[in-house]
């Protein structure tokens, strides 16, 4: 029976079924139908708080265009709530295959941010008042901001040489140092310092300046002497409008885990000091808004009064009038102790405390102490000073902000990214062998704990963790109210998006809908997925998923007998993106513009495609499946790595370092020659193959690296990674039962799939790690009809009945799983041919619940039990990531694809 019988073309079109085969995406073909050559689309921006920030430090978005509409070259302004063009700059993220644009990202100068609706309109930008400008001489980069100038090395060990307001040096240079240690305890601690191997201007402005720079750092004294370890990636950021970089700062872990200790890293500014010792001011965020405020010598407090004026200069960071200080304290200034060291040290989550001393060589004296300290520090005078932040500081713990030698002529202000009054970092195995040398044992292992283990995979050489700092160079010591603003800035950065509809209305990301709860049935999915998101954003803090290696990453599954989730169990315990969690949020985000959601799935983006990937060494490009390390599960594998879980964030913030890591995962696929993923698999054939040919899975692999392949091709333009997509689509095709076959051999070198493909193989995993989601979009972009009818028939038979299967194959029906999450397939095909019969049998896949979440009447955003657990509704009887991630998944296509189906289904 067809679909569309029985309704009306209204009602079809609001329903988004299909009126042709070639149509696919909800909204997509009708987009880029009506869009195309036509007017350019109204494009509103929004805060994801709903309300302009305080202070901006420089605003990147990106902007999505239905195909057809925009062509390069056409000028492109921001305009504020009042009509008004914004200074912004604009460059090309990504094209459709006909040339047009898909994806323009857009900067906006630092400072308050703009009230209302911003919009992004065709013209030419308004100029900043003092554009950024860029120098590139022989041994430095100079980004000029108004009477700002940064000096950015192009070699050597300084970062940033200096850093001048106005002709006057108030930031010396910026190094980066770590140490590592040789054992975890009582080991010898070896210093070692960033060197620049390369430097490249990425943007020149006029709103928004980009320096890349990448190097090793290198051993210092006798025992790092002609040692290299730590290989970094910086960018720093110059906005218009602002006295700040940006710092993005990578860096990867190449040492030996069991020698190896990484006992501190950081970044380090040499900060020239002015004046009396009672008119250099130290300051240091607290919890919230507060501010620790102090003098080097400071002047409250004492037995003798200097005088009001006095002291009220010195907390408002102003210099001291000493015509106004009573006499009987001026002559005794000397008497009072300087202090130059200070420390902003956050070891967990829950805790900060501030030390201080006069100097090396005499004892610490606890000052102050709280819970979650913003992570801003600044040394300086009323003739300037430096102040830096670190993103993310007490949800990264161990971390610190040291400030040295503040009564001498140069101080140093550290960011320390890991403290060096924490324990070393420890990334060795957290478990012994237990007798599991070989495949039986470890398959066993398997059996019990979910853990693939295997000695020697679970190293964590080769994993990255990406952090975010902003440095100052002040012309003065700021405000505390400037500070406060400064710190919150940094700590939750303001951000600018397109609404939901209109990027649903350019066609981009597949596969997804705007909320809709026209009827009581489609409020409850609707209600029980934003329960769902708020669920997981909310178990973040209560379970206290912080630390270092760990935030941003969620947990697998729950133990209801202990009330914590699987931390210690194997493949119960960190997710790694299993089934596509970040898929998930960011779709939510998508639909929503949620702030909420949108920090968290970034939170998981940083996490995910850094920590749980491997960025050089033998498993370069793979990921780890999910473990109680991020790296102690032996499966390696691109079904990780997935550049399908960056896209999204990538789009919408422009990110470079995300567009580095899709990137790097282009040539991913080779590192398959030399891991095995199917190795233990108990009486799998092996048949033997040439050099060159592997044996690759269609959706945890293919559809995997496919995902990167499809961005650098959108991104470059470069016609080889689009014919490598056409060459594995037309060769899957090709293969007599297409999808069903799920492997087949695959060439290397000309991306083409081998063999004849005659025997079924169905997993439930193949489908669930983003391949509906890259072959809704590979399908909209290449016309490949033999790879579409293989991709068509997998949809329909994946959750097809025993009895069907075997009216129609002469092959076993097989294990199937997932029926719930595949539900989805069942819906595509459903939307793709206009089959009525399929989309309602979709809707009961996902309303039967089966191996699945279900459709709950409760709320899973947790009820107390006692002081000291929080648990989940037991409405369920499993919570798991897995399930969960499914479900949102299948929930949000489903509705986008068949939505007029479900109320047959319900009925």
């Amino acid at each position: 029976m067809d679909i569309r019988a029985g309704i009306s073309r209204r009602d079809s079109l609001k329903a988004g079924l299909m009126a042709s085969a070639t149509a696919l995406l909800p909204g997509a073909a009708q987009a880029a139908t009506s869009a195309r050559g036509g007017a350019m689309p109204d494009t509103p921006v929004r805060w994801i708080d709903d309300a302009a920030p305080p202070l901006s430090l420089g605003q990147t978005f990106g902007v999505p265009w239905p195909r057809g509409v925009l062509r390069a070259g056409k000028p492109l302004s921001v305009q504020g709530a009042d009509g008004t063009a914004l200074p912004s700059q604009h460059w090309t993220l990504a094209t459709w295959p006909d040339g047009s644009i898909k994806w323009t990202a857009h900067a906006l100068p630092a400072g308050t941010g703009q009230p209302g609706a911003l919009r992004v309109v065709q013209g030419k930008p308004a100029a900043p008042q003092a554009p950024v400008l860029v120098r590139e001489l022989a041994d430095r980069i100079e980004i000029q901001v108004g009477a700002l100038r940064w000096s950015i090395g192009r070699s050597g060990t300084a970062i940033i040489q200096s850093a001048q307001q106005g002709g006057r040096t108030v930031v010396g240079p910026l190094t980066l140092v770590a140490s590592v240690d040789s054992a975890p305890e009582g080991g010898t601690r070896t210093p070692f310092t960033g060197r620049i191997t390369s430097a490249t201007v990425e943007q020149k402005g006029p709103v928004r300046a980009v320096v890349k720079l990448i190097g090793m750092h290198e051993g210092q004294g006798h025992e790092g002497q002609g040692r290299q370890i730590l290989p970094f990636t910086l960018r720093l950021y110059a906005h218009a409008g602002g006295d700040h970089l940006r710092i993005v700062h990578s860096f990867i872990f190449d040492g030996d885990p069991a020698k190896d200790f990484i006992s501190g890293i950081g970044l380090t500014a040499a900060v020239p000091m002015a004046g009396a010792a009672h008119d250099r001011h130290v300051r240091l965020a607290t919890a919230d808004d507060g501010l620790f405020s102090e003098a080097v010598r400071p002047l409250t407090g004492l037995r003798r009064d200097p005088g009001k004026v006095v002291r009220a200069a010195q907390i408002a960071g102003k210099a001291v009038p000493m015509d106004a200080m009573a006499p009987g304290v001026a002559k005794l200034l000397d008497r009072i102790p300087t202090w130059g060291d200070f420390d902003l040290t956050q070891l967990s989550a829950d805790g900060f405390a501030i030390a201080k001393r006069t100097q090396d060589g005499h004892a610490w004296v606890d000052s102050v102490a709280g819970s979650r300290s913003q992570g801003l520090g600044y040394i300086g005078s009323p003739q300037g000073g430096a102040a830096i932040a670190t993103r993310y500081f007490w949800q990264r713990h161990p971390s610190q902000i040291s400030i040295r030698d503040a009564e001498s002529d140069t101080a140093t202000l550290t960011a320390w990214l890991w403290s060096p009054d924490a324990k070393p970092m420890d990334m060795r195995s957290y478990r012994g062998v237990l007798g599991m040398e070989g495949y039986d044992a470890q398959n066993e292992g398997l059996d019990i704990t979910y853990e693939d283990y295997e000695p020697g995979w679970d190293a964590a050489t080769g994993v990255a963790r990406t952090s975010e700092l902003t440095l100052w160079a002040c012309a003065a010591t700021p405000s505390a109210d400037a500070l406060a603003a400064m710190a919150q800035a940094n700590a939750v950065p303001p951000q600018l998006m397109v609404t939901p509809d209109r990027i649903h209305e350019a066609g981009v990301f597949g596969i997804w809908s705007l909320p809709d709860r026209s009827t009581p049935m489609k409020a409850r999915i609707e209600d029980q997925n934003s329960n769902l998101v708020d669920f997981y954003v909310g178990e973040v803090d209560r379970r206290r998923w912080y630390g270092f290696w760990n935030h941003g990453d969620i947990m697998h599954t729950y133990d209801f007998d202990r009330h914590v989730w699987r931390y210690d169990i194997g493949g119960f315990a960190w997710d790694n993106s299993e089934l596509s969690p970040d898929l998930w949020f960011w779709t939510s985000v998508l639909r929503t513009g949620n702030a909420a959601a949108f920090r968290f799935a970034e939170a998981l983006t940083r996490h995910t495609g850094e920590v749980d990937v491997y960025h050089l060494g033998r498993f370069k490009g793979l990921g780890t499946r999910h473990g109680v390390q991020h790296w102690s599960d032996s499966s390696k594998q691109p079904r990780v790595s997935n550049a399908m879980y960056r896209r999204i964030f990538y789009y919408l913030t422009a990110d470079e370092r995300a567009g580095d890591l899709m990137r790097d995962l282009v040539t991913s696929d080779l590192s398959l020659e030399h891991v095995e993923i199917g190795r233990k698999v108990p009486g799998a054939e092996r048949t033997p193959l040439p050099a060159g040919v592997i044996d690759l899975s269609f959706g945890t692999m293919w559809c995997s690296v496919a995902s990167a392949w499809l961005t650098e091709w959108e991104r470059t333009g470069d016609k080889k990674w689009r014919e490598r997509l056409l060459n594995g689509m037309d060769s899957i095709g090709r293969l007599k039962y297409g999808w069903l076959a799920g492997s087949a051999p695959y060439d290397l070198k000309t991306g083409r799939f081998m063999g004849a493909g005659d025997k079924i193989s169905i997993s439930h995993l193949n489908a669930v790690f983003g391949a509906l989601e890259v072959n809704a979009e590979l399908l909209d972009l290449l016309d490949v009809p033999r790879y579409r009818t293989a991709w068509l028939d997998y949809c329909r038979w994946f959750n097809a009945s025993p009895q069907e299967w075997k009216a129609k194959f002469d092959q076993p029906f097989g294990r199937r799983n997932l029926k719930e999450g595949h539900s989805r397939l069942t819906a595509y095909v459903a939307r793709e041919t206009g089959d009525r019969e399929l989309a309602v049998r979709a809707w009961k896949e996902f309303l039967g619940g089966d191996a699945g979440l279900g459709l709950s009447n409760g709320d899973p955003r947790v009820a107390l039990k006692g002081p000291a657990y929080v648990r989940p509704i037991v409405e369920w009887p499993d919570v798991s990531t897995n399930a969960a991630s499914q479900w949102g998944l299948a929930a949000i296509e489903n509705l986008a694809l068949i939505p007029d189906a479900l109320a047959d289904a319900a009925n």
